[in-house]
């Protein structure tokens, strides 16, 4: 299940979103995602640290939103998902005096092979910490990881969840709940009002969000999520 915070606060982490100059959008050649999705649009979160207020902002609400929905209440570690989730991963670790792990996307090393990084995971429950999600399939990934190495999660923050590719679906059977604090609904109600996108580029992105998944095979990329295997 996914869970966003009111639309003010969303609206909120929207502009600073573009304000840090996270959003780009494309008319002519669309974005490739990694999970086979294509979209006119890309939000890049790693620029965030190198914005304090900004990322001390998104901390801030992000903790209060997990608060509010009893995500915090018993947790034994954070964990960040490589590379983007690291850094957000960190500071609500040390926000929490908790401890910190980082996963990595393939098994590297010696040992047992575990994507995990850091001291051994007691076996109880971790929130995983990611920059975005758009297909789900990353975390999917992460959250297998995460068991595999004798822990569990129970739910997933994020800042920015794309709202149009289904992710939740894809992870339901995981029984994960995933929470953010915007989407490209915001981000486009946000734009119009702050002209930050010219007539073209609101156009392209209304059409995506009015069916992703047509638009995704319009233009070459795929038009159904992959099932859990």
């Amino acid at each position: 299940m996914a869970t966003h915070p009111d639309t003010a606060i969303a609206r909120q982490v929207a502009r600073l979103l573009l304000d840090s100059g996270c959003v780009q959008v494309r008319t002519e050649e669309p974005f490739r995602l990694p999970s086979g999705w294509a979209s006119p649009v890309y939000m890049d979160c790693r620029r965030l640290i190198s914005f304090p207020a900004a990322r001390r902002e998104l901390v801030r609400q992000g903790l209060e939103l997990l608060g509010r929905h009893g995500c915090l209440e018993g947790l034994g570690a954070v964990a960040g998902a490589e590379s983007s989730g690291i850094a957000f991963a960190a500071w609500m670790a040390d926000a929490l005096d908790l401890p910190m792990h980082y996963v990595r996307k393939q098994t590297r090393g010696l040992g047992q092979g575990s994507q995990m990084v850091g001291a051994a995971p007691a076996a109880g429950r971790l929130l995983l910490v990611d920059d975005m999600v758009a297909g789900g399939t990353s975390k999917l990934n992460f959250v297998r990881a995460i068991g595999a190495a004798g822990a569990s999660v129970q739910d997933i923050f994020v800042i920015f969840d794309y709202g149009t590719f289904a992710a939740d679906e894809l992870l339901a059977p995981l029984k994960v709940n995933m929470y953010s604090l915007a989407c490209w609904a915001d981000v486009l109600a946000v734009g119009r009002e702050g002209g930050d996108f010219d007539a073209r580029a609101a156009a392209e992105l209304q059409a995506f969000l009015d069916s992703p998944a047509r638009w995704s095979a319009a233009h070459g990329g795929i038009s159904r999520i992959n099932p859990v295997v």
